[in-house]
């Protein structure tokens, strides 16, 4: 089941204190970026953030779930309506995510 475009926006706002909040559709649910690195996940209406020590530390119950059939678990997070205390779970977690890797150009064949 596809996540409510409401609910992604709700997520998307609610973190925005972590800094540029982005929501890409993948695979027909969402991929959470901030400040262009994947962080988490909004699948069938729930929010996944990629497990870190840092969010592991800050989190108030700690639930690994996996956001679809095949993945490798992701913290669950259950009370997405805290903005204060989800905006410092990205930033936390994001600081400890590696950076993008960079995009490399294709040769184009004449």
């Amino acid at each position: 089941m596809a996540s409510n475009i409401d609910f992604v926006q709700y997520i998307t706002d609610q973190c925005s204190g972590a800094g540029e909040i982005e929501a890409r559709k993948m695979f027909g649910d969402w991929g959470m970026y901030c400040n262009g690195k994947i962080f988490g996940l909004v699948s069938d209406n729930g929010f996944y953030v990629k497990p870190t020590e840092a969010g592991r530390k800050m989190l108030r119950s700690e639930m690994l779930r996996p956001p679809y059939e095949g993945a490798k678990p992701y913290f669950y997070i259950e009370d997405v309506d805290d903005r204060e205390y989800l905006s410092e779970l990205v930033a936390a977690s994001c600081a400890e995510l590696p950076e993008p890797r960079a995009k490399t150009k294709t040769k184009t064949k004449k």
